[in-house]
């Protein structure tokens, strides 16, 4: 294996919802092989919990360790971790716990996000209109990690408006930037 993508999926975010279909998309056509890391089982109501967040945090981060428990990270050449939302979060902390050098591709991050900051370089997409995450956090986060920043005027944290024409717009952009990060 010479090129390893991991999706890491939102609550009710799963692999097959616009930005991570793509960002998949976008691995394979440079020659990634995938793997997806399924976790489920969140309880309802997360929003503006913390103490809900935590525990949807907890169980992803060890169902991730489960399921990634027999990857020979050594084999892989290169290493490209795709998130979003919560994902975010498990990704940057999975990467950190095993002291892997792993691309960072994060879509809508949270706060926490940068609480691990990431080995490797990264790029995030954020969303000016987003409930989950505040522009300044996400934007000092990303300063003080070296983490490159997209920000989309309106979008909310599936990087959505609520206008067709505009959201369509806006995912091209979005995955061409993610491209253009990806070959340098």
């Amino acid at each position: 294996m010479k090129k390893l993508a991991v999706i890491f999926p939102g609550i009710g975010y799963h692999t097959d919802k616009p930005l991570l279909y793509y960002g998949k998309k976008l691995a394979q056509s440079h020659g990634y092989e995938i793997l997806e890391v399924p976790y489920k089982n969140f309880e309802r109501g997360i929003k503006g919990d913390p103490k809900k967040m935590q525990k949807a945090y907890e169980s992803a981060l060890k169902q991730t360790e489960v399921i990634l428990e027999e990857v020979q990270w050594e084999r892989a050449e290169e290493i490209l971790f795709i998130s979003k939302s919560i994902g975010t979060v498990v990704a940057s902390s999975y990467a950190r716990r095993r002291a892997l050098d792993a691309r960072q591709l994060f879509f809508t991050p949270l706060k926490e996000t940068f609480d691990a900051a990431p080995l490797g370089d990264g790029i995030a997409f954020h969303g000016t209109n987003d409930p989950w995450a505040a522009d300044a956090e996400i934007e000092e986060g990303c300063r003080r990690t070296g983490i490159d920043l997209v920000e989309i005027a309106g979008a909310n944290h599936s990087l959505e408006t609520g206008d067709v024409k505009t959201d369509l717009e806006n995912l091209q952009k979005v995955m061409e930037a993610a491209e253009m990060w990806l070959a340098h």
